[in-house]
């Protein structure tokens, strides 16, 4: 035997009818009648008491006899079986798993914390039971093996500025990554004949000993960003400007006062602060 078997468990309640009759029929005899052979009848009733199960929604008894695995026990009610099967309950409900945040490397050897929230259930109780020595156990162990060999294989985030620009990455890809955790734990955890719902990355930051460091560069590269749109949009402010000057021959400017409104411009457009105009109260030639 190697996987989940069903067994068809006899009906519980007939079999607690057959117990309270026989049990308290055998005391009230015995009292009445005095008859040594109604405490046959109390022994056997207190046998037919053990193979009572009640088994949840959601819910399964695996039952082994000496050993010898006989089935599973997934249908919801009272059932009677053998009275010397041994009886383990599992639990088929959806379970969370929050994992620690561990810290681990990425892709590009930077140090990150990282957690992952996990949604299970066991799938098949024979493999869940017999196949790992602990299966909640298995499923923590597992998971953590997972997000670490993940966080291998892909970076933090993009760093466009030195030629690692990613098409996955840990911070921006969230449904890549997460479909590639479930895969993992998927394989992972077939053995043990868990089912994986869902699995999605919970936390993710940067190790604290890195994680000024690492604020300030997405700082810097952020400014530069924004200046370089700002120059983009002053080069062409001014462009504009002195074609329409041009075209409307408001001013005759030769090259060496066109470099000067050029510079003009480009300082009051690119700077972080309000300019202070100066006026020019003499004439274009002095």
């Amino acid at each position: 035997m190697t996987q989940e078997k069903d067994l068809n468990a006899s009906n519980g309640y007939i079999m607690l009818f057959v117990f309270l009759l026989l049990f308290f029929g055998s005391i009230i005899g015995f009292i009445i009648l005095s008859n040594a052979w109604f405490i046959l009848g109390i022994i056997i009733s207190l046998f037919i008491l053990p193979g009572l199960i009640l088994v949840n929604p959601n819910g399964s008894r695996v039952l082994l006899l000496f050993g010898d695995y006989k089935g599973t026990v997934k249908k919801n009610g009272l059932f009677w079986v053998n009275p010397f099967y041994t009886k383990k309950k599992i639990s088929l409900r959806a379970r969370n798993f929050d994992s620690e945040r561990l810290k681990v490397n990425d892709k590009l050897g930077n140090p990150v914390m990282i957690s992952t929230i996990l949604v299970w259930r066991v799938r098949d109780t024979y493999k869940a039971s017999f196949d790992v020595d602990n299966y909640e156990n298995f499923v923590v162990v597992q998971t953590d093996a997972a997000v670490r060999k993940l966080a291998s294989l892909y970076p933090y985030d993009n760093f466009a500025d030195e030629g690692l620009d990613e098409d996955i990455t840990l911070r921006s890809s969230v449904n890549e990554v997460s479909d590639a955790l479930e895969k993992e734990l998927e394989e992972r955890l077939h053995i043990a004949g868990i089912e994986v719902l869902e699995a999605r990355i919970g936390y993710l930051a940067y190790a604290n000993e890195i994680a000024s460091a690492m604020l300030k560069r997405q700082q810097a590269t952020a400014i530069v960003a924004a200046r370089h749109k700002i120059v983009q949009g002053a080069v062409g402010m001014v462009e504009m400007a002195l074609h329409q000057l041009s075209e409307k021959n408001l001013v005759d400017l030769d090259a060496e006062r066109r470099a000067a409104m050029v510079s003009n411009l480009m300082v009051v457009l690119c700077s972080d602060k309000d300019a202070t105009p100066v006026v020019n109260a003499g004439t274009l030639n002095h």
